[in-house]
């Protein structure tokens, strides 16, 4: 199945400027692993040390909800979804 997955701006340098990147996944977890996969040098911003579990600073939403509110990385894809990557971002003034 096919997916489309949304890149934030923050991350695009490591999909050659890509808005969008298509995989073939079935799950949340699957689409990230293609992504990864096929873009080695956005892995380390994705995944924590050991690449197995996301960092915590990134969220994957299916349409408006985030997966952590579904069923995590085993949330399943319907063929054609887009998912989006949303890093948080800290800042403000001190």
């Amino acid at each position: 199945m096919a997916v489309t997955i949304q890149i934030p701006t923050a991350l695009r340098n490591f999909t050659d400027r890509q808005r969008e990147v298509q995989v073939e996944a079935a799950t949340a977890g699957a689409a990230i692993a293609g992504l990864a996969q096929a873009y080695p040098d956005l892995k380390p911003h994705l995944y924590q040390e050991g690449g197995t579990e996301l960092r915590s600073f990134i969220n994957v939403f299916v349409g408006e909800t985030n997966i952590k509110k579904l069923k995590g990385l085993d949330t399943p894809l319907p063929d054609g979804e887009t998912i989006m990557l949303v890093p948080a971002i800290a800042g403000g003034l001190c």
